[in-house]
């Protein structure tokens, strides 16, 4: 009896098998994260209550205020200078480009605790800080220890190490523009500078925006480096007060609690922005995609 006379077979009875492993998985992860779970909360070298009795302690909020600070002043101004530096490494200039690129493989390649040792103990090597004239008179003069204090080194360490990160995440993201819009944009007269800010950087928001989320959230781990040049921030704090009570364990709980509280807000801001980006990216599919035929 040949193929075509065969009969389809009945499916009208048919159901998905039921997903044993899937469920056995499950089980297993549940079961392992419950017993953890129960270990950390029954063993009292954690010393739960004195987390309780430190999480919302007015030095530790102080210590949280700064490294926010810290965060938000060194990330703005690392993403303006990588936004710079990226058009810098692009410009039609070797010389631009190349100063760019000696910029960012000295910060990228050094690390930054000891970036921000070096900035902390500039004084060491230079006590004054003139200005004036190239090898002309000296208009005016600054002792150094005056201006880098413990704050404008870590400002200056973070966001100069930030922006030559940040300077190759937007070089990525202008590079992922087709290339053609600029012949768009020379098409129309457009200047440069004109087409990179109203025309290319905003298409290239959606290449850039996720690792830019990614370096905030580094940024805000980053900042704890301060602590060893003397600023209290968020770990400094916490430090500070297990040196008087020895208890150091609680005291590292209340600063790592912090730190998964505010990175966990900042993946669900990040989530958020890149959905908004996606669907700007559908709708534009949506509207290039040719009509459906009339019945």
């Amino acid at each position: 009896m040949s193929a075509a006379s065969e009969e389809p077979a009945d499916v009208t009875e048919a159901h998905r098998p039921f997903p044993w492993g899937t469920v056995l998985s499950w089980a297993v992860v549940a079961i392992v994260a419950a017993q953890a779970a129960l270990a950390v909360a029954t063993n009292r070298n954690f010393e739960w209550e004195v987390v309780g009795e430190w999480f919302f302690h007015p030095s530790i909020l102080a210590g949280l205020e700064v490294t926010l600070g810290l965060t938000v002043v060194s990330m703005s101004l690392g993403i303006v200078l990588g936004v710079l530096l990226a058009v810098a490494r692009l410009a039609r200039s070797r010389l631009i480009g190349g100063l760019a690129g000696l910029y960012i493989w000295f910060f990228r390649g050094t690390p930054l605790l000891v970036q921000l040792i070096f900035w902390y103990n500039l004084a060491t090597l230079f006590p004054h800080i003139d200005l004036g004239l190239p090898f002309g008179p000296t208009l005016a003069r600054f002792r150094t220890n005056d201006i880098i204090t413990p704050l404008t080194a870590a400002v200056a360490g973070l966001a100069l190490n930030e922006g030559a990160y940040m300077a190759e995440v937007v070089r990525g993201g202008l590079l992922s523009v087709d290339a053609g819009q600029w012949e768009t944009v020379r098409a129309f007269g457009m200047g440069r500078a004109r087409a990179l800010w109203r025309i290319i950087l905003p298409q290239a928001m959606r290449a850039i925006v996720p690792p830019t989320g990614n370096q905030l959230i580094s940024m805000i781990k980053s900042t704890s480096l301060v602590s060893v040049i003397a600023m209290a921030d968020l770990l400094y704090s916490a430090q500070a007060v297990y040196n008087r009570t020895f208890q150091v364990i609680p005291l590292l709980l209340v600063a790592v609690l912090w730190y998964l509280l505010i990175t966990s807000l900042l993946n669900v801001f990040q989530s958020m922005i890149e959905r908004h980006y996606a669907r700007g990216e559908v709708d534009r599919a949506a509207r290039a995609a040719p009509a459906a035929p009339e019945a």
